[in-house]
């Protein structure tokens, strides 16, 4: 009986112990990326910057961000080295989930995932450059509109913007525009597993379309403007989800068809 424990317990043991390393190669990784990170740091909240700079300078030509802490950009640089570290070694890390759970996956759900490990980073790649030049600057040159000349009845209002505060702002909306475009990758996927068909998405678009403005009202600034931006892409990417497994679906009847003829060929 005690041999017998002992030898379910191992496989458990050993997975633990590969867990254990996958996170630390994961956490190597991270450290890796984010120590390279933080000694460029003022490069990388330049380029963090360019958007608003370019803007701001048709409004004001001495145009600076201020920090009101004695601490304060040195923790923006940690905040900028860490969220850049991470999308960085990012794709050291879905390797290592990658090798975790492959072992224990059939060959026809490594067919399905294994596509996605690549796709995940660029659908993030192009929600990210999608906010960087697009989005984040549309939105910058609307709230620097809301600047005002002071007058003898009326004081001026002046933008004066904070590292810390800017920072902030950008990592939120780069995140949540790559985190958004997933959305295809994630319902491919589904579809692909089977899990979920076009037909239930077309059935379920109200109710997601719902579900995409809630999720742009939380991940994005408390403005109507940020909101929008964010959710109609979203939006034309579930339709974009529809269409694709829509294929999906078409080309796994298609190959169901074809064994169907060739067992009745046998």
């Amino acid at each position: 009986m005690q041999d017998e424990t002992e030898d379910k317990k191992m496989p458990l043991l050993d997975h633990l112990v590969e867990l254990r390393q996958r996170l630390l190669y994961s956490a190597i990784g991270l450290l890796a990326a984010f120590l390279g990170c933080f000694f460029v740091a003022d490069t990388l909240f330049s380029f963090m910057n360019a958007p608003l700079a370019s803007i701001w300078r048709d409004f004001k030509a001495d145009a600076y961000l201020i920090y009101t802490g004695p601490t304060e950009v040195f923790f923006t640089y940690v905040k900028v080295a860490l969220f850049f570290g991470f999308m960085i070694s990012f794709p050291i890390m879905e390797i290592q989930i990658w090798r975790f759970v492959a072992p224990g996956l059939y060959r026809n759900e490594k067919r399905v995932m294994f596509p996605f490990l690549f796709f995940t980073p660029v659908m993030f790649a192009i929600g990210f450059a999608f906010n960087y030049m697009l989005v984040l600057p549309l939105a910058l040159k609307f709230f620097m509109t809301f600047q005002t000349m002071g007058s003898e009845a009326s004081l001026g209002i002046q933008f004066q913007g904070k590292v810390s505060e800017y920072s902030s702002l950008f990592m939120q909306l780069s995140f949540a525009f790559g985190l958004c475009f997933q959305l295809p990758v994630v319902m491919t996927m589904l579809a692909r597993a089977g899990v979920a068909s076009s037909a239930g998405m077309k059935a379920k678009r109200r109710h997601a379309i719902l579900g995409v403005f809630v999720f742009a009202a939380i991940f994005t600034p408390p403005d109507p403007l940020s909101m929008i931006a964010l959710a109609i892409p979203i939006a034309l990417l579930y339709e974009v989800s529809i269409h694709l497994a829509a294929l999906i679906e078409k080309k796994r009847d298609a190959e169901e068809e074809e064994e169907r003829k060739r067992a009745l060929d046998d």
